[in-house]
């Protein structure tokens, strides 16, 4: 059977592309903050994401038995929770310094997954372009943001883990199509009272292009490079989504970064392809994916 041509793309590819999808649909859902609020833009987005892997998959809830539903609904809890916890975080911190807390989480899979003294380089790297990258010994920024995107970091962290784990278990987008449902549930107890009464056309419309850039792409990319690379490759490419934000936040905002944020991008950059280059996962006969 030829590969679908996402089987045939590099893992990386899809990891960076993600990245940068993720990071446009934060951007948007930073307007329907003011109409909806936060948990309401969560809920909204994570609804339609739900809505649309249905379609694509159409799963047959039935065939499968509780225990393999068990890790799937969990990552559906997890996903609600990183996502309400992330927009919350980026309504009260800037973009990339949101982004590089938050991928505390990512690197702490990485480390914990290596499997070598030579392999904690990379991670080491990335946390070191994570810290030039936010200056954290410039400003006073929310501690309440703060916060908010440590639980994400931890929410990504384990979403990394059990998205790999149900990736190995349902094919295509099967236990996106279940998990998302559950996510939607989750969230719409926080989300729908903020945005009931509050959803025009226009909401909708903005929403639905904040659904497609996350979760619809990054996750179903995602999906499909932890098929292919360890946890701590994948964990550590992270790194280059607080460099894909500051960037974001230079072509966007016009944020022109300081000498240290350059070096710190090159860090993480650095620091992710080679941790791609080396974490691809093997298959039972032992041939790398």
């Amino acid at each position: 059977m030829t590969p679908a041509p996402i089987d045939r793309a590099p893992a990386w590819m899809l990891a960076v592309v993600a990245m940068i999808s993720v990071q446009l649909g934060a951007a948007i859902s930073l307007g329907l903050f003011e109409e909806i609020g936060v948990a309401g833009t969560a809920w909204i987005r994570i609804t339609i994401g739900a809505i649309g892997f249905v379609l694509i998959a159409r799963p047959r809830y039935w065939k499968w038995s509780r225990q393999e539903l068990r890790a799937p609904f969990l990552l559906g809890i997890v996903s609600a929770g990183m996502t309400l916890c992330f927009l919350a975080a980026i309504n009260l911190l800037p973009l990339g310094t949101a982004v590089a807390i938050e991928f505390l989480g990512p690197l702490t899979v990485a480390t914990i997954h290596s499997h070598s003294r030579r392999a904690l380089t990379w991670p080491a790297l990335a946390l070191v372009g994570v810290v030039l990258l936010t200056e954290p010994w410039e400003g006073t920024p929310s501690v309440l943001g703060i916060g908010f995107a440590v639980l994400s970091g931890v929410g990504w962290g384990l979403y990394i883990v059990i998205t790999q784990h149900v990736g190995d278990r349902f094919a295509g987008v099967d236990g996106l199509a279940i998990s998302m449902p559950v996510a939607a549930v989750v969230a719409m107890f926080v989300g729908l009272p903020q945005a009931w009464g509050h959803l025009t056309l226009e909401v909708l419309l903005v929403a639905l292009g904040a659904a497609v850039l996350l979760p619809l792409i990054p996750w179903t990319l995602e999906l499909y490079a932890l098929r292919r690379l360890t946890k701590a490759a994948f964990g550590t490419l992270m790194a280059l989504e607080p460099a894909l934000a500051l960037a974001i936040g230079i072509l966007v905002l016009r944020q022109i970064p300081a000498g240290a944020q350059v070096v710190g991008m090159g860090c993480v950059v650095l620091a992710g392809v080679a941790a791609e280059r080396t974490g691809h996962r093997q298959d039972e006969r032992g041939v790398s994916a």
